[in-house]
């Protein structure tokens, strides 16, 4: 099975095609520039790995949270390749791939995935590692640094830019881990979505939707601070 993923939820663009246990992937810090740099950084990617798209199986990608504007690209582009192919849109929560980013890189299998949501917010869920899985402990949200308590237990480690943009939540939260350099990634997502393939979980493409969190990400400053909702 190919699955072709992709993550431009934050300052990353990240590609990957997964080839039953062989992976392939391209990353470049490419700022706000996702729109530019995805569909050339995917065909470069498939040329890479000597395949062709009609080739690919499943489409996944980072359906969020992350940057309203990125997040909204890669549904936008899963959805246009997944029906053009007419192939299965499969949508990960970063939050999670950072916790599987963090599992491929380290074996890591508790995690506290946390990002930048700017607005003095951040993003957090908790992952556990179980039968070659992950138990979402505590699900994704956008609160402020300061509302957010530890983890239950042992063995908890820190992953993701919000322990770079609120260094005091390591200690906040107990751990004695954080790698806030981890991100979501194409492989990772990739990794995911290869768990979901032969699960009922919807993947239309017409369904291929961002997770926002944060709904009211959409909204004016002075419609936020009057208390107007999407």
């Amino acid at each position: 099975m190919r699955i072709l993923a992709f993550d431009t939820s934050g300052s990353w663009c990240s590609v990957a095609l997964l080839d039953d246990a062989t992976t392939v992937q391209r990353e470049e810090a490419v700022g706000n520039a996702h729109s530019e740099r995805l569909l050339p950084m995917i065909n470069a990617l498939l040329h890479d790995a000597g395949a062709a798209l009609h080739t690919v199986d499943v489409i996944a990608f980072g359906a969020g949270p992350g940057s309203f504007t990125g997040v909204r690209i890669a549904a936008s582009v899963a959805q246009g390749l997944a029906l053009g192919l007419d192939r299965r849109a499969i949508g990960v929560c970063t939050l999670e791939a950072v916790a599987e980013e963090a599992h491929c890189q380290h074996g890591s299998g508790r995690v506290v995935a946390c990002t930048d949501a700017r607005m003095q917010e951040i993003y957090v869920a908790g992952y556990e590692r179980a039968a070659g899985n992950w138990r979402e402990v505590m699900p994704p949200v956008a609160l402020k640094p300061g509302a957010l308590e530890p983890p239950l237990g042992e063995g908890w480690i820190g992953c993701g830019n919000g322990f770079t943009a609120y260094p005091e939540l390591a200690s906040q939260l107990g751990l004695g881990t954080v790698m806030p350099e981890m991100h979501a990634t194409g492989r990772a997502i990739a990794a995911i979505a290869r768990t979901r393939t032969s699960t009922s979980e919807t993947d239309d493409p017409a369904l291929a939707l961002p997770l926002y969190v944060r709904h009211r990400v959409a909204l004016t400053t002075a419609e936020r601070e009057a208390g107007a909702r999407l």
